[in-house]
C-alpha cells in the first residue's frame, strides 16, 4: 500500500459546537480512507467550520444561491482540458546543498477548501437520527469527492457519489 501524504488543515469560525481532537482524528482518518479509495495519495485539504450566516454569504457570493447550505467545496485545480499545468521551482537552478530540504518535497499541493456549516450539520444529524460526528464526516467526505472531480448533477452521478461516501464512512465506523 502506498504511503499517503494527504494532510488536513482546519480552522474553526463558529461557536455552535466544540471541535474536539477526536473529531479531527476521525476526519483525518476519513481523508486517508477516501484518498486510498480514489487513488489520491498526496495533497492538502483546508477545512473550515462556520455558522449558517457565513456559509449563506459564501453560497450567495460563489453560487448565486441566497440561502445557507451544509457544505461548500472549492477545488484548487479544475479537471478540464484547457487548464494550465503549474510547476513550482526554487529560485535559481542550483542543486540543493546537503541538509537543505528539497523545495518540491516541502510544497504540498492544495486540493482545495471545504467549508461546513456546523449548525446545519447539527440540525441534519437530528433530522436523520445519527450523530453529529457522522454528519460532519459525511459532509467532509462529500466535499472531498467534489474536490477531486465528483458531482451529482444527474441521478446516476448521485448514486455513484453517495455509494462511495457510504463505503468510506462504513470503513471509518461512522454508521447510521
Amino acid at each position: 500500500m502506498a504511503q499517503s501524504d494527504l494532510t488536513l488543515e482546519w480552522s474553526n469560525e463558529q461557536e455552535a459546537a466544540e471541535i474536539t481532537p477526536g473529531l479531527i482524528e476521525k476526519l483525518t482518518e476519513l481523508l486517508r480512507l477516501a484518498g486510498e479509495a480514489e487513488g489520491v495519495t498526496e495533497g492538502e485539504v483546508a477545512l473550515t467550520f462556520v455558522d449558517d450566516e457565513a456559509i449563506h454569504e459564501l453560497n450567495l457570493q460563489y453560487r448565486g444561491i441566497d440561502k445557507p447550505t451544509d457544505v461548500l467545496s472549492f477545488a484548487m485545480s479544475e479537471f478540464g482540458e484547457d487548464e494550465i499545468e503549474i510547476h513550482y521551482e526554487a529560485e535559481g537552478d542550483e542543486e540543493p546543498e546537503e541538509g537543505d530540504e528539497d523545495v518540491s518535497e516541502a510544497f504540498i499541493e492544495p486540493l482545495g477548501d471545504i467549508i461546513i456549516s456546523v449548525p446545519r450539520a447539527m440540525a441534519q444529524a437530528e433530522e436523520y437520527g445519527h450523530s453529529v460526528d457522522r454528519e460532519l464526516g459525511f459532509l467532509f467526505v462529500h466535499g472531498f469527492l467534489h474536490l477531486i472531480g465528483y458531482d451529482h448533477e444527474t441521478e446516476e452521478e448521485e448514486k455513484v457519489m453517495f455509494a462511495k461516501q457510504e463505503e468510506i464512512l462504513q470503513k471509518a465506523g461512522l454508521t447510521r
